[in-house]
């Protein structure tokens, strides 16, 4: 699936949701201001982090590090007016020289390095889905058991995995091709409404907010209109041009029709093509090239703004964290990730210095899960956070899986480096919890706001809105990476300790996404709470700091916001 649109939580479902008109549409959100996330419930009336009463009330004045954060995703724009000048610089190696200067066996990685190109400058673009590949390699061992014995497989992991990915490739094949019928017919209708519009409006590129102050004079129009803002304005998508939006929207239905194939057909390594290691052997892992932008880099380059964006340049946004370098690593096509290159993008950022790592992705099979569960070890052994997207499914992780996760098999423990994070909203952009976002009160640990976010996009400097717990997860980096710049001599697994015990309870109660009812926050991540950066930098210096200067900590574990 189109990584813009799946970690938007974009589906069919939704589709047909945002298919009203626009009146329809605006009467059923309120609006909140671009960065809002930024804000204080108390100060500024959302549910927002406090990070700005933060840095007004208790962080003036005082001198902070530079704290490396890693963002493992899809690219990033390196020309961005406000990620330039937090780009992480690798001072050892000099910039095209074809040289391995530091001898870390990736040559001229510069600002990070690419998982999924190949040594001839190529990159992968999409990708397949991991269902289908397990689907496919399994198959071919245990296809043929009909009406055999299969006791002596009862204990073996691969067959219980065979099992969940047959009932979830073959079972959903009906649904799946009802799927794609009707997103070919709203694919079909918005290329004509598009049409209508650019002759109407005598305009070739437009946005969709270009499209909601035309005033259309004919019916033909009207309608086209309608169609177009309907489903832009329903998914915060205004700031996109439409060509960009039926682009995506293209991909999203080119990956949906994939998996509803997925079951008749094996699908193409697009991978294995471009890049040319020997995927079965982790040792062959000095493969790829430094192109970190590549061709897919609108998802990283809005993670890694809402992290830390220059502040206090006028510039479009502020970032979280003011004083960081991100660390792009680019390891997520458009489809499903590869465990091996999860893994070993994990290593090169313990090994380069990061603190943080982002993680905003997932799938729900993760076959070379213990090559995962390996480097979130080594990770731990360094004291290096990992903060991880919990994806957008609207499902209870406590029984559905959404890889990569804390818990690793081997030794049945569960990562004490490792946060999950839900997203969160605000009651005027549709409530408190965001409808798309997965939940669990054991595997969700805190919510952060990842509705209607605005960030950095690529290309010419331009700024719009996403959402997804893709846009939750870097809130909180950026929360780790500030405690870390006043607090440098933490551990990942005391930030994470500080994020939880910081987090506050809403003081309303909130959807079960996907199921709607009222229910404490409590009741679907562990800590109950949504990140506050306030609080976290109290909570820290009260635990780890020297300062006299700041407020005594209020803080305890459920305080109510």
């Amino acid at each position: 699936m189109n990584k813009l649109l799946r970690n938007a939580g974009f589906t069919g479902m939704m589709l047909l949701a945002s298919f009203g008109t626009y009146a329809q549409t605006a009467a059923a959100k309120e609006t909140v201001p671009q960065g809002w996330h930024l804000l204080d419930k108390q100060n500024d009336g959302y549910y927002g982090i406090g990070v700005e009463k933060a840095y007004k009330e208790l962080l003036k004045g005082r001198k902070s590090n530079t704290v490396i954060v890693a963002v493992i995703d899809s690219g990033i724009d390196t020309l961005h007016e406000d990620l330039k000048p937090i780009l992480w610089k690798n001072a050892k190696e000099i910039p095209g020289n074809g040289i391995d200067d530091d001898g870390n066996g990736y040559i001229d990685d510069v600002h990070g390095w690419n998982f999924i190109g190949g040594k001839d400058g190529r990159n992968v673009k999409e990708d397949s889905y991991e269902a289908a590949r397990v689907y496919h390699n399994l198959k071919l061992k245990f296809g043929s058991t009909e009406g055999k014995d299969t006791s002596a497989w009862a204990s073996d992991p691969e067959y219980a995995m065979w099992q969940k990915v047959r009932g979830n490739i073959e079972g959903s094949g009906k649904e799946s091709q009802m799927q794609v019928a009707f997103l070919k017919n709203a694919y079909s209708n918005f290329k004509k409404s598009d049409e209508v519009m650019k002759t109407a409006m005598g305009k070739q590129q437009y946005t969709g907010a270009d499209l909601e102050k035309y005033e259309a004079t004919t019916d033909e129009a009207k309608k086209a209109r309608q169609t177009l803002l309907g489903i832009m304005k329903g998914n915060d998508m205004m700031d996109m041009t439409v060509d960009k939006f039926l682009e995506e929207f293209g991909n999203y239905l080119s990956g949906e029709e994939k998996k509803a194939e997925a079951s008749n057909k094996a699908p193409r390594d697009y991978r294995g093509e471009i890049v040319k290691d020997n995927y079965a052997d982790f040792n062959d892992r000095y493969y790829g090239n430094n192109d970190i932008m590549a061709n897919t880099p609108f998802h990283g380059t809005h993670v890694s703004g809402i992290i830390g964006a220059k502040r206090g340049n006028n510039l479009g946004i502020d970032g979280v964290a003011d004083n960081v370098r991100i660390m792009t690593i680019r390891a997520v096509p458009d489809g499903d990730e590869h465990d091996k290159d999860i893994a070993l993008a994990i290593r090169y950022a313990v090994d380069n210095g990061a603190r943080v790592i982002n993680m905003s992705f997932g799938k729900s099979f993760s076959p070379e899960k213990f090559w995962v569960d390996d480097a979130v070890r080594y990770a731990e052994s360094k004291g290096v956070l990992l903060v991880h997207a919990a994806g957008n499914d609207a499902k209870n992780v406590d029984v559905e899986d959404n890889f990569p996760n804390p818990n690793i098999n081997v030794t049945k423990s569960r990562a004490s480096n490792f946060i999950t994070v839900g997203a969160s909203g605000d009651p005027k952009s549709g409530g408190i919890t965001a409808s798309f976002s997965n939940y669990g009160k054991d595997q969700v640990d805190v919510f952060a706001p990842g509705v209607k976010i605005y960030s950095t996009i690529p290309g010419g400097n331009t700024y719009g809105n996403a959402q997804g717990t893709s846009m939750a997860s870097p809130v909180v980096a950026g929360v780790a990476a500030l405690i870390l710049q006043y607090y440098p001599q933490l551990t990942g697994q005391q930030v994470k300790e500080i994020i939880e015990k910081s987090a506050v309870q809403p003081d309303i109660k909130v959807k079960t996404p996907g199921k709607g009812g009222e229910v404490e926050l409590s009741e679907l991540s562990r800590t109950g709470g949504l990140v506050n950066a306030y609080e976290a930098i109290k909570l820290a210096d009260s635990m780890y700091g020297k300062s006299k200067s700041l407020p005594k900590s209020t803080m305890k574990s459920g305080k109510k916001q």
